[in-house]
C-alpha cells in the first residue's frame, strides 16, 4: 500500500496567486478547480475562489491549497513546509525564489550540523524550511 502525506494550505482568497507563485518557483503542473466549477460557492465563497488547487512538480513535490480559510482560526503560517535533499543548486534556487517578496528568517548557509539550511516566510505567510544535505564522503 502506497501512502503519502501532502501539505494542504488554506488561504483567505489568494490561493490562486499563491499556487501560481509556487509553480513559478518550483515548476510543475498546476490544476485549479474554482467554486464556480463545482456549482458555485453558495454565497459563502466567490465563484472564482479556489475550491481545490493541486501542484505536482517534476521533482515529485505535491502541494495542495484552497480558499475559504476562516481568519478567526489563525492565519497561514501555522504550517511550515520543508524542502530537503542533496541538490544544492536546485534547493538554493527554490529558497531564493520563495523569498522573493517575503522575509528571510534564517539565511541559507552552512549550519553547525554540516548541511546548508535556511528558513524563509514567503509573501503569502507560509514558512519554508530548506535543507541541502552535505554529501557524505
Amino acid at each position: 500500500m502506497a501512502v503519502r502525506l501532502n501539505p494542504y494550505l488554506h488561504f483567505a482568497g489568494d490561493a490562486r496567486a499563491a499556487m501560481e507563485f509556487y509553480r513559478s518557483v518550483l515548476g510543475g503542473e498546476l490544476e485549479v478547480m474554482t467554486f464556480g466549477d463545482a456549482g458555485g460557492g453558495g454565497g459563502e465563497y466567490p465563484d472564482d475562489g479556489v475550491m481545490h488547487a493541486y501542484l505536482r512538480t517534476d521533482a515529485g513535490l505535491e502541494l495542495m491549497a484552497s480558499d475559504g480559510h476562516d481568519p478567526q482560526a489563525g492565519g497561514p503560517g501555522k504550517v511550515s513546509c520543508s524542502l530537503s535533499g542533496d541538490d544544492t543548486e536546485t534547493l538554493t534556487r527554490w529558497f531564493e525564489g520563495l523569498g522573493a517578496g517575503g522575509t528571510v528568517d534564517v539565511p541559507f548557509e552552512k549550519q553547525m550540523w554540516g548541511d546548508t539550511f535556511g528558513q524563509v516566510t514567503d509573501r503569502f505567510g507560509i514558512r519554508w524550511l530548506v535543507n541541502a544535505a552535505t554529501p557524505v564522503s
